[in-house]
């Protein structure tokens, strides 16, 4: 095969045009690639590995860190064709040794970069909304409060923290702020494919892969050229996306060396919240109906709300004069004013580099950089007091001799000081992975990787509009009587007041004094990582010594790794002294020495029933320097073929995971979190027949029920924050399953998977309307002692610390389906399903308490495994495509379904006696692809979510919907137009 038509089907491949099916790639960091006997990475054909979760009409090779002999890039590309390898191997996420012949238990899905790129997706965040193993616990760009601006992932609702993301199989470097590999700061053009291993990988990998891995493989080894640009928007006019990417390489000295360079730069421009008529105004009561009726807006508000101990509930007009009774009209309708989609820029710069000395010596190198930025906005600044460690006044109570004082008594207020301006929180962040390393064979089959990965991270998050409550206090002209105690009593005192005079506390501040009152933040964290890495393989270190018996493989491997961090709030943000929420500085690191060791044995080959019969034992020993006690994990398969047209697959394994990071060292923070009083006078009917005990609680606290009213409706001051002092989690994993594909119907493939995880020891914190709900129904008093209330009855703070809380148990079922023929010369069509079915979701919230039932909820105010974030656990997910190809076009259709929920709120499901809205229903989003290829051009344009489908109305409190699971429906129909030209 001629070099420039080698080039051309390369550049093909890339850019996803053709008519393949079905290629998948290995890891290229985890084998050499210079003989025939080690692993090739470049196998193609799904069934050697496992069932893939789309039709994958073409992908791109993936990036090996050694130059490939003519005949193995033959043999690669022959794969790539459809035309079988023969012995062909590849490495696959979940081993570290080659297989062949689908001789993987692990349950891989493996995403190609067309798939991606069909979607039109500006970021990898935005495609894995899509399938239905990632969960809703991680952040996503519909998330804009508390995520920086960044994107986690997470796989089956287990949460971010306990899902580990590689790049290239080895670790890169976290965001600092949200301890998470960030989805939108990388390029998506630079993908080559995903391999998410949805079963534990912790004795391979770390013992934070708990629920699984996602190895992002990167373009690497190129030795052409391309550009490419994009550019989208919305139906409605916004969120305008645009890209352009390019990449070129070049082999040198007889193709024993390649440099690749690659750019990309990628622009979203998000959506406001009022020009989405769903989501606005919000809807801010739990139970939307309930006893107290809807109600609309925050209870911080423009109009000054006043109350005070002997029941006054008064709301004065921003005159600073007018008096009326507090009604629902007082209230802000804050949506008006935020963000519904982040605006994103990302810059992304790579350089990949070998040469191969020798099949002893191939030397690596790679280095990502990427500037990724965002902004979004959010309502003017709400204010009711300080929270601890702050010294400043916990209520802001104005003195009855404060002339301003139209009612003649000490009176406790709380605004939204909307003369400051709408706040607008903008996060830069800088991250860089330096990775080195050589490879190559030792001798008689065994082969090394030795590598030194260096990652920073470093984050400048910019709050503008916050304000200064020691400038506030002097603008009002109050100063308290002790200065050293939040609970001083104020008093009048004009002399405190800036030059141009005292302000109106009761109305709205003039030009200068908000100007004096204004501040803005900065905060910086710093995330750094050192990992050294030795990885030792021989796939065929003997023949198991009787008729029938195949190779005995083993690999080693050994790694020494250090992560710090840093985290440094505006001075007066950790001092309290500021009006937003109060962030104490976050300070520590670890260090982790591990091993693992893996040994793959084919016990039978080509015998009567037993194709094929092999095992795999996997363990890692792990020594942390915050704790005395070492973690070892353990991991056992088999993959049994009666006949190459059936295989059974099972695997049982353990976790041990050490808390990172936040969990141990994270600094006390205060949020403001999704959850009612339940002594709110609208609250206390919807306890049914624990309403009773819910009034008695709150009377033995002095608060009467039945005129007391919540501040800020909707919301709670939660305190969070890190403990020195946790325990592991300890976990156990489970799979069994099969794949089917038959020799009568080719390119069919089959599999069903049934998983289960069971967690100890869980490591979260609290929902707070938990911990409200357990205290006042009497179910868990000892919860009462994490509610502190202020004299006048409010809620100062809830405190929900990370704890070792209980246990969670998750079960499921995944069902996979690819099919592709060809009905006429020209024309190829396919078809593809992943679907996934849960049958339990349970979590124990605190240890040795009931088990909560999950299954099937959409968790309205927020849960256990995402904070204040409303997010759904359906029971049934499922993403469809079907292609046709028809020459050099192609058209793709894409379906992606919700099952319908029920809300609970973190103890109970509601229902149509509870509520007067309860459940969601199923949701549907299509989307529809065309692809051309003409010479060296390629164009694709689409439409995602072609009906325009509006998320369902969830009573989140946020923007009447839940951006964790029906993100992808917030923008509303958007197009986008593709052209890419090979050179």
């Amino acid at each position: 095969m001629s070099t420039s038509r080698r080039h051309l089907l390369l550049c093909a491949s890339i850019l996803g045009v053709g008519t393949l099916s079905g290629t998948a790639f290995a890891d290229s960091s985890m084998q050499p690639e210079h003989r025939s006997h080690t692993a090739v990475h470049h196998k193609a054909s799904t069934s050697t590995v496992a069932p893939r979760s789309a039709s994958a009409a073409v992908t791109a090779p993936v990036a090996t860190t050694a130059p490939i002999s003519s005949s193995r890039r033959r043999a690669a590309l022959l794969e790539a064709q459809g035309v079988s390898g023969g012995t062909e191997r590849m490495v696959v996420t979940g081993s570290a040794l080659a297989s062949s012949n689908n001789q993987n238990a692990n349950p891989v899905q493996i995403v190609t970069a067309k798939q991606i790129q069909q979607t039109g997706a500006t970021t990898l965040s935005d495609f894995f909304a899509r399938i239905p193993s990632i969960g809703g616990t991680g952040s996503n760009n519909a998330e804009t409060n508390g995520t920086g601006g960044a994107s986690c992932t997470d796989i089956r609702n287990l949460g971010s923290n306990r899902v580990l993301v590689l790049i290239d199989g080895k670790r890169a470097t976290l965001n600092g702020q949200t301890n998470c590999i960030d989805l939108n700061a990388l390029p998506v053009q630079q993908i080559a494919s995903v391999e998410i291993l949805k079963d534990g990988g912790s004795e391979l990998y770390g013992a934070d892969a708990v629920s699984g891995v996602i190895n992002i493989k990167m373009r690497h080894n190129l030795s052409d050229g391309n550009i490419t640009v994009r550019g989208g928007i919305t139906g409605q006019g916004d969120n305008d996306t645009g890209m352009i990417s390019a990449y070129k390489g070049w082999n040198f000295d007889h193709d024993k060396g390649n440099l690749t360079l690659f750019g990309q730069y990628m622009t979203q421009g998000g959506v406001l919240q009022r020009n989405r008529s769903w989501a606005n105004p919000v809807q801010l009561s739990d139970n939307p109906v309930g006893s107290g009726g809807e109600s609309f807006g925050s209870g911080y508000s423009n109009y000054t709300h006043v109350q005070n101990a002997s029941g006054l509930n008064a709301a004065v007009a921003p005159d600073g004069k007018t008096v009326s009774s507090w009604g629902t009209n007082d209230r802000y309708d804050y949506g008006r004013h935020q963000s519904l989609l982040n605006q994103l820029q990302d810059a992304s710069l790579s350089g990949d580099f070998h040469y191969e000395f020798n099949r002893h010596a191939n030397l690596y190198s790679n280095v990502m950089y990427s500037h990724r930025t965002s902004s979004t906005y959010m309502a003017a600044e709400p204010f009711d007091g300080s929270v601890q460690p702050s010294t400043l006044p916990s209520v802001l109570t104005i003195p009855a001799n404060d002339p301003n004082n139209p009612f003649g008594q000490d009176v406790d207020i709380t605004k939204r000081l909307t003369e400051l301006g709408d706040r607008r929180d903008e996060n830069a962040t800088d991250t860089v992975t330096a990775k080195v390393g050589v490879n190559g064979e030792i001798a008689y089959g065994w082969n090394y990787d030795l590598s030194y990965t260096y990652g920073s991270n470093m984050s400048t998050d910019h709050l503008e509009n916050v304000g200064s409550y020691t400038k506030l206090l002097n603008a009002y002209g109050l100063q308290q009587v002790d200065p050293s105690s939040a609970t001083s009593a104020l008093v009048y005192n004009p002399s405190v007041c800036p030059s141009f005079g005292c302000s109106n506390p009761f109305g709205t501040m003039g030009s200068q004094a908000a100007s004096y009152v204004n501040y803005n933040t900065n905060t910086h964290s710093h995330y750094q990582l050192r990992d050294w890495n030795l990885r030792i393989n021989n796939n065929h270190v003997t023949t198991m010594p009787w008729k029938g018996g195949g190779d005995l493989g083993i690999a080693v491997g050994f790694e020494h790794r250090g992560e710090q961090l840093t985290n440094t709030p505006d001075e007066l943000i950790s001092s309290g002294q500021s009006l937003t929420n109060t962030v104490l500085p976050t300070s520590g690191g670890f260090d982790v020495t591990e091993g693992y060791a893996e040994a793959k044995a084919t016990l039978l080959k080509n015998v009567f029933l037993a194709k094929d019969l092999t095992v795999d034992v996997q363990g890692r020993a792990s020594g942390y320097s915050t704790t005395s006690d070492t973690a070892k994990n353990w991991k056992a398969s088999i993959n049994w073929a009666p006949t190459q047209d059936i295989r059974f697959r099972g695997t049982i394994g353990t976790s041990y995971r050490q808390p990172n990071v936040y969990e141990l060292y994270g600094g006390q923070s205060l949020s403001y979190n999704l959850a009612n009083d339940p002594c709110d006078a609208g609250q206390v009917g919807t306890y049914g027949a624990a309403a009773a005990t819910v009034a008695a609680t709150c009377a033995k606290q002095g608060i009467n029920t039945s005129t007391f009213h919540q501040s800020g409706t909707g919301q709670v001051p939660t305190l969070g924050g890190g403990n020195a002092h946790l325990s592991p989690e300890i976990g156990r994993t489970y799979t069994f399953g099969t794949i089917i594909t038959p020799r009568w119907i080719p390119n069919l493939s089959i599999s069903g998977e049934f998983w289960h995880y069971s967690i100890n020891h869980t490591i979260s914190a609290l929902p707070t309307q938990y911990i409200l709900d357990g205290c006042y129904t009497g179910t868990n008093s000892s919860l009462c002692n994490a509610i502190n209330r202020l004299s006048n009855g409010q809620i100062n703070t809830v405190s929900a610390t990370d704890q070792n809380t209980g246990a969670l148990h998750e079960s499921g079922v995944d069902f996979d389906f690819d099919y592709r023929i060809r009905v006429a010369r020209h024309d190829v069509l396919s078809v593809s399903n992943n679907f996934q079915y849960l049958l339990n979701y349970t979590q124990q919230l605190v240890p040795g308490g009931a088990f909560t039932n999950y299954t099937g909820a959409l968790l309205y105010a927020g849960g256990p495994n995402n904070g204040n974030a409303s997010y759904g656990i359906p029971r049934v997910r499922d993403y469809a495509t079907f292609g046709w190809t028809h020459g050099a076009f192609t058209a793709t259709y894409m379906m992606q379904f919700i099952g319908g929920m029920r809300w609970n709120d973190q103890t109970e499901f509601l229902n149509s006696t509870t509520a007067g809205r309860y459940k969601t229903p199923m949701m549907i989003e299509q989307d529809l692809t065309l692809a051309y290829r003409w010479k060296k051009w390629n164009f694709e344009s689409g439409i995602n979510n072609i009906t325009n489908k509006k998320p369902p109305f969830v009573a989140s409190g946020v923007d009447n919907s839940a951006g964790a699971t029906y993100g992808s429906f917030y923008q509303g129909r958007y197009f986008f137009l593709q052209a890419g030209l090979n050179f």
